[in-house]
């Protein structure tokens, strides 16, 4: 594991996309309907909503998993829909401060609230209150598939609301991994005044694809190919960029978890909005307005991962330039005011599941 802070300069993020040497200095330290419906033209623009504790089904918005904690639901309206964003909210098994401190974790694209489950177990026994959703289009949460304009400001938004309606306006440890870094990052950019700490684990959107020489791909084909997904070509993914080309059968639960959503119930809408995630992320870059961060930041890399959207369908030439997070740690890190860098050289995409030790304690230490 490798550890370093720097002071950032702004200007560094054209290097950043230029391609551009970026020296980093170093420092060592260690209701239960499942479908979206139309609301009233008299609803409110803006997210507000209630709680629902339940009962729900057990196929709840395409969903039959199992949750490691019960199961809530924020209702509320978005986009002219009546949404519900599933969402686990975990008490602290030891409490060391009153109110409790709260930990907001956002899940990445292929990954639900569950595959944060020893992440929860370590903060709340650190005394965190735990708030885990599942953002709209994901997991339990409900699917709008192509009614729904998908932003990373929007899923910002209404995880902010969520917070609100839980009472949680301040202080918060927000904690994102993949394209929950990404939406970490702007959620950071967004709700500055209410984090108190934020870490982005194996963060997508460190590099901007397009401007590197990623063809568009739209809708419609991306489409096509979420429909095509199985437990072959999740695991093949998988095995080859979050886990360094190893395999363990403890993974094997996240790539049925997915086979799950893929072939529910809700299964044509799910691939409609996974298709309109990914052109969210290739297409709205946060890497520009990193340096704009003001929270202290982690940032948490696994050197070997070599996540790049885009890359499966780019040119070889292109492809040889994207996803080296092993550089790109250290750029993005140069950018970020207060930030911290952690690397860990031998892992993959995934640390906090690779090697959830070593991970928690670099985490937990950060935190105190």
């Amino acid at each position: 594991m490798k550890l370093f802070t720097s002071a950032r300069s702004f200007f560094l993020i054209t290097s950043l996309l230029l391609g551009s040497p970026v020296s980093a200095t170093k420092r060592t330290s260690t209701s239960t309907s499942t479908t979206a419906t139309t609301a009233s033209p008299s609803a409110t623009a803006s997210p507000s909503g209630t709680i629902s504790h339940g009962p729900f089904p057990a196929d709840l918005n395409g969903s039959n998993f199992t949750y490691p904690f019960p199961v809530k639901l924020y209702k509320f309206v978005s986009q002219g829909q009546n949404l519900e964003m599933a969402f686990m909210d975990v008490p602290p098994t030891n409490i060391t401060t009153t109110p409790p401190k709260a930990a907001l974790l956002l899940h990445g694209k292929n990954f639900c609230g569950p595959t944060w489950n020893t992440t929860i177990l370590r903060l709340t026994a650190a005394g965190y209150r735990v708030i885990v959703p599942d953002e709209i289009g994901f997991c339990k949460s409900s699917k709008p598939g192509s009614h729904y304009q998908f932003s990373l400001q929007q899923l910002a938004q209404n995880t902010h609301a969520l917070l609100s309606a839980l009472s949680i306006n301040a202080n918060v440890t927000v904690i994102g991994h993949s394209m929950g870094g990404m939406l970490t990052a702007r959620y950071g950019l967004m709700y500055a005044s209410s984090i108190a700490n934020l870490a982005m684990v194996n963060p997508i959107g460190l590099e901007d694809w397009k401007a590197l020489g990623v063809p568009y791909l739209s809708i419609d084909a991306n489409f096509v190919t979420e429909r095509a997904s199985t437990y072959g070509s999740i695991r093949g993914y998988e095995q080859t960029t979050y886990y360094v080309g190893t395999w363990a059968p403890a993974y094997d639960v996240w790539v049925n978890m997915l086979v799950n959503i893929y072939q529910g119930s809700k299964a044509v809408a799910y691939a409609e909005g996974q298709a309109r995630v990914i052109d969210m992320v290739l297409t709205q870059p946060v890497v520009y307005e990193l340096g704009l961060l003001t929270p202290r930041t982690l940032l948490v890399i696994g050197d070997k991962d070599n996540t790049a959207i885009g890359k499966a369908w780019s040119p070889p030439d292109i492809q040889a330039r994207l996803g080296h997070y092993n550089v790109l740690g250290k750029q993005v890190a140069a950018v970020i005011p207060n930030c911290t860098l952690v690397e860990f050289a031998d892992l993959g995409h995934a640390p906090q599941i690779q090697d959830p030790d070593r991970f928690h304690e670099a985490l937990l230490s950060w935190l105190s």
